[in-house]
C-alpha cells in the first residue's frame, strides 16, 4: 500500500455488487425522478425521449451562459496555453468522476450529470481569485456576500427563470468542494421552502452558512466528492505545464496516489468499497486524512504560489474595484450607452420571455452589477475593462508557449 499503485475493487464487494446486478437489484436510496420537484410543475412535464433530468441537463447545456465556461480559467489565468485547464472541461471532469461512481452504486444518472454540468455555471472570470474581490466589493456595498456556488443557482433560478428541479438546484447550491468530509449524509425531502431559506442565509451569512449545507440526494453527495477528486489532481497537471512548480517535483505519495490519474481511480474504488448499499457516501479514515493531506499540498506548492498570485492581487483586484463601481456608477445615472445596458440588461431582458420573469432592470443595482461581472470570461472583463479605462496602468501579462 506504501508504494504507489492503483488499487482494484475488494473482491468480496465486486462480486457482491455482480451479483447483486445479475439478480435485477436496485439502490433504494437512489432519487426516483418521479419525486422531482420544480417550481412551475405544470411545465416541463417529464417524456420518454426527454426524462425528468435530462430536461435539466440540456436547459444547462443550451444556456447562452455555458458557453462561457470555456474561456474561464480554472487556476491559472495568465496562460496562453490550450493545454491547461478551463472550466468547462473541469465540469465535464466532475461530472464523468461522479457518473463512474454513480453508475456502479446505481445512483440517478442524469441528476447526477445536471448537477455537474451547472455547478460552476455562475463562476467568476479568474477562478476563485476573482470571486473573492468581487466577494469584498458586493460585501462592501451591501452587507452581503457572493459565492459562485449560490450564484450558479441564482443563475438558473433567478436569472434566466429555467424552471429547474429542486434536485438538481440543490445538488449545485450545496457542491461547495472547498470543504470535504469523511461522510456525506443527505439530508432527505428538502422543500423549496427550505432551500429558498439555505440561499438567502448564503448571501446573509457566507461561508458560515455555506459550510452548514448539505445534499437532499445521494446524488448530490456524490458530485460533492467528485468536485475535489477533479481538480485537485489536474491542478497538479497544469501546475507543471505552467512551470508553476519544477517539472521534477514529486508530492508526496500516500494512499490516495500523488497524480492524477492514480488519484482519481483510487479515490473512486474507496468510495465504492466504503458507500455501495448504505444511505449515504463514504471514506475510509486514510482515504479521507488523504485527501486533506493532498489538498493541503496544493495550497502550499500551487494555490499559494507567489507566481500566481502577485498579478491577482496587484493587477486584477483594482480592475474588479473600478470596474465594479464604474458600473453601478452607470446604472445609478440610466447611462443607456454603458455596455452594462447594452450588453447585458438588453440581453438578460431578451432572455427572460420565456416564464415572464419581472423586467430585469428593477433588480437591485448592486446585484445587476455582480451578475454581469460574473458572467464575464477572462478575455471579455479584460476587454471591458480596457475600453472603461482606456488609460489604466492595469495590464495583464500573458506567458505564452514560447517563454
Amino acid at each position: 500500500m506504501k508504494n504507489f499503485k492503483y488499487h482494484y475493487l475488494d473482491k468480496e464487494i465486486e462480486e457482491k455488487i455482480l451479483d447483486n446486478k445479475k439478480n435485477g437489484w436496485k439502490n433504494p436510496y437512489s432519487f426516483n425522478s418521479e419525486n422531482a420537484l420544480r417550481r412551475d410543475n405544470s411545465h416541463d412535464k417529464p417524456n420518454l425521449w426527454r426524462p425528468t433530468f435530462i430536461r435539466d441537463c440540456e436547459k444547462i447545456l443550451h444556456l447562452p451562459l455555458y458557453n462561457r465556461y470555456s474561456d474561464k480559467t480554472q487556476v491559472f489565468s495568465f496562460y496562453n496555453n490550450d493545454d491547461l485547464s478551463r472550466r468547462g472541461l473541469h465540469v465535464q471532469l466532475v461530472s464523468r468522476i461522479a457518473r463512474n461512481i454513480g453508475k456502479v452504486l446505481q445512483l440517478n444518472l442524469d441528476l447526477i450529470e445536471a448537477i455537474a454540468l451547472g455547478h460552476d455555471i455562475g463562476h467568476t472570470p479568474f477562478g476563485h481569485a476573482g470571486e473573492r474581490f468581487l466577494n469584498n466589493i458586493y460585501y462592501c456595498q451591501t452587507g452581503r456576500y457572493f459565492n459562485h456556488n449560490v450564484h450558479s443557482v441564482r443563475v438558473l433560478d433567478k436569472m434566466f427563470i429555467r424552471n429547474c428541479t429542486l434536485q438538481t438546484l440543490d445538488g449545485i447550491l450545496c457542491h461547495n468542494g472547498e470543504f470535504e468530509s469523511q461522510e456525506y449524509r443527505p439530508r432527505l425531502e428538502k422543500t423549496f421552502e427550505e432551500y429558498d431559506n439555505e440561499v438567502e442565509d448564503c448571501y446573509k451569512e457566507g461561508i458560515g452558512a455555506i459550510k452548514k449545507l448539505i445534499p437532499c440526494t445521494l446524488e448530490g453527495c456524490v458530485v460533492r466528492i467528485s468536485d475535489m477528486i477533479a481538480y485537485i489532481g489536474k491542478d497538479r497537471q497544469d501546475a507543471r505545464n505552467a512551470r508553476i512548480i519544477d517539472s521534477n517535483y514529486r508530492f508526496s505519495k500516500n494512499e490516495i496516489g500523488a497524480e492524477n490519474a492514480q488519484m482519481i481511480n483510487n479515490m473512486i474504488v474507496y468510495i465504492i468499497e466504503n458507500s455501495y448499499g448504505k444511505d449515504y457516501i463514504s471514506l475510509s479514515e486514510n482515504a479521507y486524512e488523504d485527501l486533506k493531506s493532498a489538498k493541503e499540498e496544493n495550497f502550499q506548492v500551487i494555490y499559494n504560489n507567489k507566481k500566481i498570485n502577485e498579478q491577482y492581487k496587484e493587477i486584477i483586484q483594482p480592475m474588479f474595484e473600478e470596474m465594479y463601481l464604474k458600473l453601478l456608477e452607470d446604472l445609478k445615472d440610466g447611462n443607456k450607452q454603458s455596455w452594462i445596458y447594452k450588453h447585458h440588461i438588453e440581453f438578460m431582458n431578451k432572455q427572460r420571455n420565456y416564464y415572464k420573469g419581472n423586467n430585469y432592470i428593477d433588480e437591485e443595482k448592486n446585484q445587476i452589477v455582480v451578475d454581469y461581472i460574473a458572467s464575464m470570461t477572462d478575455d471579455y472583463f479584460i476587454q471591458l475593462y480596457e475600453n472603461l479605462f482606456p488609460k489604466s496602468k492595469y495590464r495583464i501579462h500573458y506567458h505564452t508557449y514560447f517563454e
